[in-house]
């Protein structure tokens, strides 16, 4: 920072999202504040980089260091920080107040920013969809939006919140219109999970690390904007209508994680998704906390329906399970549809891969003790790629059943049979979206 009229000494806690956006919308031009760095955690090999000069603006000409966050402490004393911004997602209640109470031992104030400074305003429709937790069906809904929406005659563009984790200056504002532009933009296989099925729907999408940036390149191409939100964050653009997802497999965590929470406070439309597979009991849950947090939301019901193409190859087999990653690590699951498709096709077995992990997929399974018989398709660079090709191929089976949504056969080189299991938006949640879209006045 080059002026010397600064007051305030700010430190935002990240994982590469949430953290960049906080700081464009609220710091960047505010010669009042002086961010002294970033603190990175959730995901790997994010730290020990520098957020580029080219996107922190003219007070920042050096840029702004990204530390890790076990060096939370030490940062605040040696910079003197006035106060840490809390700036990432789907996280219990009880972990954001004790990094509250590391903070407030440290000598800082401690904040999380309200959803107004950080949603920008379009000059188009925007639709958001969100959730109370990583992995409750966004995508399938966003999907069925995507599609209601150009049935309309809209041209519609998806933001996907983001997920920079190569060359941030590259990555300030980028458009994907082909599933080669995936490979254009060197996408991790996160990102490709949330990319894939969107672009072969023939839907275009836009993500990135600068919002202001991306906004306005997709209102040149688009009617209606709609937002595709990550983990259980708050979306990024101001929602005419705002879509937040529940699951009721995880019910009492629509109250109990950050900022889900409050996506399920603010919602328009809150659908209850997975019903198909879910207790009665767990269900009704969900619909009386709903009723008690935000009486005046609409309240709907969705199946997410599993679908296999050759389902009956998995009868008798012994099986390894592969899911998407973020819904086991973040968001805790202890399943996903490719463990339903095992249990409801008559797989003889599910196969225990941790016995099998290599490399950093080891690590993946010490870090979340509750993952099992399932395998988390990890891959946030080149080498854990081939961990998870390695993993998949020393783990004995007659069949790997792959429920992470994009085509993992692109990537890794699979020694075995391999079915894909992939899930849609069913029932009457489906209908009750339409319907929404359909009467909403300013998507008329």
């Amino acid at each position: 920072m080059t002026t010397e009229s600064v007051a305030i000494n700010v430190l935002i806690m990240g994982a590469a999202g949430r953290d960049f956006h906080n700081f464009n919308c609220c710091y960047r031009n505010d010669p009042r504040y002086c961010v002294v760095a970033f603190t990175a955690t959730q995901i790997p090999n994010i730290e020990d980089r520098i957020y580029p000069a080219e996107l922190a603006g003219r007070y920042y000409p050096k840029g702004i260091p990204i530390h890790a966050e076990e060096e939370l402490e030490e940062l605040i004393a040696r910079h003197d920080v006035d106060l840490v911004v809390f700036s990432y997602s789907d996280v219990p209640h009880e972990y954001v107040m004790h990094m509250g109470a590391r903070v407030n031992a440290a000598g800082a104030n401690f904040q999380m920013i309200g959803s107004e400074p950080t949603m920008l305003r379009s000059k188009k429709p925007v639709v958001a969809v969100c959730a109370v937790r990583t992995g409750c069906g966004k995508s399938q809904t966003t999907r069925k939006v995507a599609e209601v929406l150009k049935s309309m005659g809209k041209k519609v563009a998806v933001v996907r919140h983001p997920m920079p984790y190569g060359d941030l200056t590259r990555q300030a504002c980028q458009r994907f219109a082909e599933l080669a532009d995936m490979d254009r933009h060197e996408c991790t296989i996160e990102e490709r999970e949330e990319y894939e099925l969107h672009l072969a729907n023939g839907n275009l999408l836009f993500a990135g690390i600068d919002y202001h940036q991306i906004l306005a390149a997709a209102e040149q191409e688009a009617d209606v904007i709609l937002w595709d939100g990550g983990n259980n964050d708050l979306p990024f653009f101001k929602p005419d209508l705002h879509i937040t997802v529940a699951d009721p497999h995880r019910s009492g965590h629509e109250l109990r994680y950050y900022p889900g929470e409050t996506n399920f406070r603010m919602a328009d439309l809150i659908l209850i998704n997975k019903v198909n597979t879910a207790k009665a009991e767990d269900i009704a849950t969900v619909e009386a906390n709903a009723r008690t947090c935000n009486p005046r939301a609409k309240l709907v019901r969705a199946d997410s329906a599993i679908r296999c193409e050759n389902s009956g190859q998995i009868k008798g087999k012994r099986v390894l399970v592969v899911e998407d990653g973020p819904t086991l690590t973040h968001g805790e699951m202890r399943y996903g549809a490719a463990h339903v498709a095992a249990r409801q096709f008559g797989a003889a077995a599910i196969v225990d891969p941790r016995p099998f992990a290599a490399g950093s997929i080891k690590g993946v399974y010490q870090k979340y003790g509750h993952l099992t018989d399932i395998l988390p398709a990890m891959g946030y660079g080149r080498q854990q790629i081939a961990d998870l090709e390695a993993s998949v191929n020393a783990t004995p089976c007659d069949l790997v059943l792959i429920g992470t949504p994009i085509d993992l056969g692109r990537l890794i080189k699979i020694n075995k049979p391999s079915l894909r299991v992939g899930y849609e938006l069913d029932g009457g949640g489906s209908k009750a979206i339409e319907d929404a879209l359909r009467s909403h006045p300013r998507l008329q």
